[in-house]
């Protein structure tokens, strides 16, 4: 809900331009509460949280289901907010950070990314989906400044982000506890040792942080409406801020944020005047653009702590015996499709697509040690681009779904490119990035993907074989349909098997391992993370191809950054590191064999994202070697 800006003395495009400015400042600020809430928490306790800006909007939700439906005043309602912000970083630092305070940086983010999915889904759940008008806590009466009239509310909390930098950087300076935080930053051991409890400083910097960022979404609310997707995905230009200030520098992480807050808008404005701009949605590009500079300048985004983990990545399948594999999934998949029907064999070539991609994970993630969060992304490249090789050049198949797969390949080669000299966290934070600026961009771009009405994909056809998904009872799919997505999961599977068994598969490894020894030991590791990603993102176009034919409809929402943290914590979940992996967290997939099962037996469709999200975190922090890897201990034993 925006005040309508107003210029004195007429107005005129430079007036219009300031005024845009400052009403920039608004969203600026929240970015800044939200960057400086993610500085605490990696200072204290080396997690980047990608979920912050999802706590964030569930804070903003408890406080708006005071205010309307206890009909809690705005000051007690606030309060309670706090203290439930209050309890969320505690509870969220205790039981699923502290456990992982020695693992991997790897296991910490698939654990925040997890987090986000889980709180995203609870608040789609409990408070629904649709926009969500707040009323403001601050005053927004019109005051002029610059030649222009704004609502103040925007200065406010533009001088309230000031303040609380401030207020950080003096306490973080000066006091014991704050030097104490800074001595956990550089070696919890030596913190120990100078008689600081670790645990204790990264709980109340997680406390603090979350409190931070509920108080900052309650006061965005009234300037744009709440929703679970948009106010979760406020981590991004966050993210952007808090690099550009190190992780670390309080002023810059401010300074950073109301400045890209100001472009944004900036852009709005553009966007409003140029029609080129207008079927741009460049306003959510910026923070990617922003962070691919900042990588580019820097060679990385986020400092390595001076503790190194104890805990192992998980362990990579063998991949041993693959022609008997092969033929076993082979005569069980068969027989699976022959026997079920209707919304059974839908779910179960739901999963067999879901296997499919969740092989591009392991791939990077699984023998690379990459974690990319924007497979999806490129899953839906191939998926709008095989309708539009359908629609405008009448291609058939299976010339048209390959061609639309090395798109794919051709984007993730661009984000290796982009992200070749990062690792880790770092590439985390890029994909994220990436994945929404390709959404917000590309996805939502109607002269590219038909808008509302989105993109129709035309049945498979092959020597005048019908081989598509419609046709059978009650629209339910086809058997050749199902055959079709088992061979090429067959084939992708072989494939990376082949890979894994390769000296290519054992260089990866290496550099999943040590980047520096695999250095030393004279593997191109840029060109070995390159390959990967050209692997990975080939595979993920295939399953973007097939999920294209499967749904026959495609929109924005099929492939979302939330989409893509349901095929890493289905992949994740199952196994990320072997092949068997990747089929079992395809069973898992919502929608799939498994919920099939479920939703037959209990009713909990809705639930399998959050579902899915909370199996997430649960196997980061206690089986991050997935099902399988769970299952080889147990034969073993």
């Amino acid at each position: 809900m925006r005040t309508p800006v107003r210029t004195r003395s007429g107005g005129g495009a430079i007036s219009a331009y300031v005024a845009f400015l400052l009403l920039g400042l608004g969203a600026g600020a929240v970015y800044a509460a939200l960057a400086l809430g993610l500085v605490l928490v990696h200072r204290a306790s080396g997690v980047l949280n990608f979920a912050h800006g999802a706590m964030a909007m569930y804070v903003t939700y408890t406080y708006a289901e005071l205010r309307d439906r206890a009909g809690l005043g705005i000051g007690p309602a606030l309060l309670v907010a706090l203290l439930v912000a209050a309890a969320l970083g505690l509870t969220t630092y205790l039981v699923v950070f502290r456990p992982l305070r020695a693992a991997p940086p790897l296991s910490k983010v698939v654990a925040s990314v997890g987090l986000m999915g889980v709180l995203q889904a609870a608040a789609v759940l409990q408070f629904g989906p649709d926009n969500r008008i707040v009323a403001s806590v601050l005053p927004a009466r019109p005051v002029h400044a610059l030649g222009v009239t704004v609502p103040s509310d925007r200065l406010l909390l533009a001088a309230l982000a000031v303040a609380v930098t401030a207020i950080l950087a003096a306490t973080y300076r000066w006091t014991r506890f704050g030097l104490a935080t800074r001595a956990a930053a550089e070696s919890d051991t030596g913190a120990a040792l100078l008689g600081h409890s670790p645990t204790r400083l990264a709980a109340a910097n997680w406390t603090l942080a979350t409190v931070l960022a509920g108080a900052g979404g309650i006061l965005l609310a009234p300037i744009t409406a709440l929703n679970p997707v948009s106010y979760t995905l406020f981590v991004v230009p966050a993210l952007a801020a808090a690099v550009l200030g190190r992780l670390s520098r309080f002023g810059l992480t401010t300074a950073a944020a109301l400045l890209l807050g100001m472009a944004q808008s900036e852009v709005v404005k553009l966007q409003a005047d140029l029609s080129w701009v207008r079927s741009l949605n460049l306003r959510d590009g910026l923070p990617f653009l922003v962070i691919v500079v900042v990588v580019i300048a820097r060679g990385h985004l986020v400092a390595d702590r001076g503790t190194p983990p104890a805990a192992r990545l998980p362990r990579a399948g063998t991949a041993a015996g693959p022609m008997r594999g092969l033929l076993v999934a082979a005569g069980a998949g068969t027989l699976a499709l022959t026997t079920l029907s209707g919304s059974w064999r839908l779910g179960l070539i739901r999963s067999l697509v879901a296997a499919v991609l969740c092989l591009s994970v392991v791939v990077l993630t699984g023998y690379v040690g990459q974690l990319s969060l924007a497979q999806m992304a490129l899953a839906g490249v191939a998926g709008f681009g095989l309708s539009r090789l359908q629609t405008s050049w009448h291609l058939p198949f299976p010339l048209a779904p390959l061609l639309a797969a090395l798109a794919a390949t051709a984007v993730g080669l661009l984000v290796g490119l982009a992200s070749r000299r990062v690792r880790g966290i770092d590439l985390a934070v890029v994909t994220l990035a990436a994945g929404v600026a390709v959404g917000e961009l590309v996805f939502r771009n109607p002269a590219l993907t038909g808008g509302l009405s989105g993109s129709r994909v035309r049945a498979p056809q092959l020597l005048g074989l019908d081989l598509g998904i419609g046709g059978g009872s009650g629209g339910y799919p086809r058997l050749r349909f199902g055959l079709l997505v088992l061979a090429v999961l067959l084939a992708a599977g072989a494939g990376v098997g082949w890979l894994r068994r390769s000296p290519t598969g054992r260089r990866m490894l290496a550099v999943r391992v040590n980047e520096r020894g695999a250095e030393a030991a004279g593997v191109d590791v840029a060109r070995t993370k390159l390959l990967a990603f050209v692997v990975a993102s080939f595979l993920a176009g295939v399953g973007g191809a097939l999920l294209g034919y499967q749904q026959g409809q495609l929109s924005f929402d099929s492939f979302g950054v939330f989409a893509s943290l349901s095929v890493l914590a289905v992949a994740y979940l199952g196994g990320v590191a072997s092949i068997s992996g990747a089929v079992v967290g395809g069973l898992l997939i919502p929608g799939g064999l498994a919920f099939t099962a479920l939703d037959a037996a209990a009713g909990v469709a809705d639930y399998a994202p959050l579902l899915s999200a909370a199996a997430l975190v649960v196997a980061a922090v206690a089986a991050p070697q997935g099902l399988t890897g769970l299952a080889r201990r147990a034969v073993r034993r």
